[in-house]
């Protein structure tokens, strides 16, 4: 009995099986018995995803040659296969923060797309990797292709990191799906959170009136499990400057649950942050924050660092990136008016 489950998030691409082995199920090595289950999978990704900790029997890692046995709990974890086999490589430049023979960390400007989709099958991330991976010697599991095991939405900026081999790939998404991956997060978000200090765990699951917007369910009775935890760097009176860190990453995950406390993200028209929410609606101060919104005219969100195990060395690496220049603008023209105004 097979009851597969997928997860995809925000910022982790990734399908998850749960497979409950028959009571008279022969004993099978996991290859095999896998191979039957996920027909679209080939042996070989499997055996390196049983190598790379990716399938567990009954909450335990196994070895390629682990026997299956009669109602045996098999959970496999496997990054997602890229949708269109055609990505056409672009020469977009890639600022390029880190890169060895495994793994690259880039910086993604605002206003990108991650990977092609419809309305944006060029001018990607993806298509930029294309193109850059070309130029690298091929390696096995590689395929000259770049591998995503998450991503930021396209007006969020920031770091992320890519995998360019199999091994780094299972690597990387094993992290991710233990949470063991720090991501944190700055926002600039309309009024002052309190406490200033929390923890948001409330489900999020896409709006049935527009999928294209995730809500939040304090009852919990639709959607997935999704835990930010915040803390609010500098109170600015009318908005605040909140850095968040990531447990799960659910699709618009800090945009939703900010709005869901009340703290919508500055200029998320999404989320309702493109109002003004805070403050109030005189001439002089609703010249100053549309002009802030002409600065930054996108969700005030940068994904500013990083923190992972590297698949190779196994030691724990760090990224830490500056502002982007909107942001910063914006943050100083609030500091100049709460301090004379």
């Amino acid at each position: 009995m097979e009851e597969p489950k997928e997860e995809r998030m925000e910022d982790e691409w990734f399908e998850r099986h749960r497979i409950v082995a028959d009571p008279k199920q022969q004993l099978l090595r996991i290859d095999k018995f896998l191979m039957d289950r996920l027909p679209n999978v080939t042996r070989n990704k499997l055996q390196g995803a049983i190598k790379d900790g990716l399938v567990q029997v009954n909450k335990n890692t196994v070895k390629p040659n682990y026997k299956v046995r009669p109602e045996d709990i098999i959970t496999v974890v496997l990054p997602e296969p890229p949708r269109d086999t055609d990505v056409v490589p672009e020469n977009i430049p890639l600022n390029i923060i880190y890169e060895d023979d495994s793994i690259l960390v880039v910086y993604k400007p605002a206003g990108m797309v991650v990977h092609p989709a419809y309305n944006n099958w060029t001018g990607t991330l993806v298509n930029a990797l294309a193109f850059h991976f070309q130029n690298l010697p091929e390696m096995a599991g590689n395929e000259g292709r770049p591998g995503l095991v998450h991503r930021i939405d396209k007006d969020t900026s920031g770091l992320l990191v890519i995998a360019k081999t199999e091994h780094a790939i299972n690597h990387l998404a094993r992290q991710f799906y233990e949470h063991s991956i720090e991501r944190t997060y700055w926002a600039l978000v309309w009024g002052e959170p309190s406490p200033e200090t929390g923890t948001i765990d409330v489900n999020l699951g896409r709006s049935p009136k527009d999928r294209r917007i995730t809500i939040a369910s304090p009852e919990g009775d639709i959607g997935k499990k999704a835990i930010t935890h915040y803390k609010t760097l500098e109170n600015l009176r009318y908005v605040s400057l909140v850095q968040c860190n990531l447990e799960t990453g659910r699709t618009h995950q800090i945009r939703a649950h900010m709005k869901h406390l009340g703290h919508p993200l500055f200029n998320d028209a999404t989320y309702g942050g493109d109002k003004i929410i805070k403050g109030t609606k005189f001439s002089k101060y609703k010249s100053f924050v549309e002009n802030c919104f002409k600065i930054i005219p996108r969700q005030a969100l940068h994904a500013k660092s990083l923190g992972f195990v590297h698949p190779d060395s196994q030691k724990w690496m760090q990224f830490d990136s500056g502002l982007p220049d909107d942001l910063s603008q914006v943050l100083e023209k609030w500091r100049h008016y709460v301090q004379y105004h």
